[in-house]
């Protein structure tokens, strides 16, 4: 049974039953998950949560059945105090929120479950997706779990790994030339012809449900308090409206009350969409025209979310920063020597931003700091070269 009542779009408000697929609403607007949250007050208690995975919030996700629940161990990260950098930054409460442990090695895991989950349980048997890298190997993974196809378009130029996890998952790969927003027009184009759904990121809507978890986590690490500062790189941004929605699901469910953290959004100066939007003061966010950096997942020109990134940023009081390559690539090796934490480039990308931050005075040194890690760094091995007969970067 699922407590999912309707879906909502996000941008004109329409109700949509739920029981089918569905994509985006006829607006244009993505679709939100919503739940009969005030029956779930009084009868689901925080304190019952049981299980590691995410699924230890099974009735605040929408699948019905329990044989769709499909797991890989996804959920469940490590909340890592960050102590060497939070006192080299004078921060009395930094931690590190590390989804590496998620299968196949990053946070997309959350989303990929719960889509696959929901488009087996409604009908789907055929999956596309347009990917940076990390997204491709989640989809891949879990469609091999539940019997359906994949079907991926990744960048020609996308990390190495995931072009190879892609393959030894059976599915079935496109490298294009071109970037994400390329591979998905070629995804858009295809789907009628071929009988794809297409699960892209907020083009349904349930990635977004398995983002939410996070937020969920995070809470609940915290004994049911937020962080004042959350640190998330940002590309198609579901983690970060995903975390969102949970804050507002918990504060209707009475685990927290109104207050929440200040959300910061770091992209790549290669390709800052959003924070150029957000310096400018608009409401979306205009194509980035190319988009060049080494970190994969932030090189996204445009996300279909923009308009609900930039009403997070600005409702939370929180801010906008790009960092260049070169800081990032640093930072990744800072990260590892000084917490023991191999992140990817993305989550890195955060170091730099936490920095500036901190020597502003835009973060107290009292307050509760959150950066988010969304990869493991072990999938960006093409980034360091080392040289075999010193065992040190040349």
């Amino acid at each position: 049974m699922s407590n999912l009542t309707h879906l909502e779009c996000s941008r004109c408000s329409r109700s949509f039953p739920p029981g089918r697929l569905y994509n985006l609403c006829p607006c244009g607007g993505p679709l939100l998950a919503r739940y009969d949250l005030a029956r779930l007050r009084s009868r689901l208690r925080k304190e019952a949560l049981g299980g590691a995975t995410l699924w230890r919030y099974q009735e605040l996700l929408p699948v019905a059945r329990a044989e769709n629940r499909l797991s890989l161990g996804e959920g469940g990260t490590p909340l890592v105090p960050a102590r060497s950098t939070g006192e080299r930054l004078g921060l009395d409460e930094l931690y590190i929120k590390d989804e590496s442990p998620n299968p196949t090695g990053s946070f997309k895991a959350r989303g990929l479950c719960l889509a696959v989950a929901m488009a087996r349980e409604l009908g789907a048997r055929k999956l596309a997706i347009p990917s940076a890298g990390n997204a491709a190997s989640a989809l891949a993974a879990y469609a091999a779990r539940a019997g359906l196809e994949a079907h991926l378009f990744m960048p020609r130029d996308a990390p190495e790994s995931n072009i190879r996890e892609a393959e030894v998952y059976g599915a079935k790969l496109s490298l294009v030339d071109g970037l994400i927003t390329e591979c998905g027009r070629l995804v858009e184009k295809g789907k009628e012809r071929e009988g794809w759904f297409d699960v892209s990121t907020l083009k349904e809507p349930y990635r977004i449900e398995g983002k939410k978890t996070l937020g969920y986590e995070l809470a609940e690490q915290f004994g049911w308090k937020l962080p004042d500062v959350i640190l998330y790189p940002t590309g198609g941004g579901t983690g970060l409206i995903g975390m969102w929605k949970a804050f507002d699901e918990m504060e209707q469910l009475g685990w927290i009350g109104p207050d929440r953290p200040r959300m910061v959004t770091v992209q790549a100066e290669g390709c800052a969409p959003i924070v150029r939007a957000f310096d400018r003061g608009e409401e979306a966010a205009e194509e980035w025209v190319g988009g060049d950096t080494i970190a994969a997942g932030l090189r996204v020109p445009r996300a279909i979310g923009d308009f609900l990134m930039l009403r997070i940023l600005r409702e939370s009081r929180g801010t906008a920063l790009s960092v260049p390559d070169s800081e990032i690539l640093a930072a990744m090796r800072r990260l590892a020597q000084e917490e023991g934490i191999f992140a990817c480039p993305e989550g890195a990308a955060c170091l730099p931003a936490l920095e500036r931050l901190a020597a502003r005075g835009w973060i107290r040194p009292e307050e509760k700091v959150v950066v988010f890690n969304t990869a493991s760094g072990l999938k960006y091995l093409h980034l360091f070269s080392v040289s075999s007969q010193t065992g040190r970067q040349p």
